[in-house]
């Protein structure tokens, strides 16, 4: 058994990072789709402005996954709430426990810091990651659909 070590991503893994940013969007099939470069990464989770943080799950010392989450807000319960962007282990080391672990870690951390929720979104079809997230005891908002303005939309609606 791999002795798992989550600890919190610095500058020095935006490299890292992209690598496993690449690795998930080939997975969901939307490769094309990825535009941050390593500059990127490292300015927009490690800048004085970073609003997101990174973690970096490893196994005997092999960075294996990673988790990109942020805060939000909830108005009716009054409190924050953490928002997990990314989860993501690499294919031939799921089922090491890793996932768990770095699940695990974001949602002492969202009690200790007093969040509300803990939420993210899943692909329809993703079953092994539904499966997984139903086991911890996460249910889906099936009566919430995300939208999103992106690209040209986002700039046409705000001009």
């Amino acid at each position: 058994m791999a002795l798992l070590n989550i600890r919190p991503a610095t500058v020095a893994d935006a490299g890292l990072i992209l690598r496993f940013i690449r690795e998930l969007a080939i997975y969901e099939k939307a490769e094309q789709s990825v535009q941050a470069d390593e500059i990127g990464i490292a300015e927009s989770l490690f800048g004085a402005d970073a609003t997101a943080r990174a973690l970096v799950c490893e196994a005997n010392g092999e960075a294996i996954g990673y988790a990109v989450y942020f805060y939000n807000y909830s108005t009716w319960l009054g409190r924050k709430g953490i928002y997990l962007e990314d989860l993501y282990v690499s294919p031939e080391k799921r089922g090491s426990g890793a996932g768990k672990a770095l699940l695990k870690y974001i949602a002492r951390q969202a009690v200790a810091e007093g969040c509300g929720r803990f939420e993210w979104s899943v692909l329809d079809w993703n079953t092994p990651a539904i499966e997984f997230y139903t086991a911890a005891g996460a249910r889906p908002q099936d009566e919430w659909t995300v939208y999103r303005l992106e690209g040209e939309a986002l700039k046409a609606f705000a001009g």
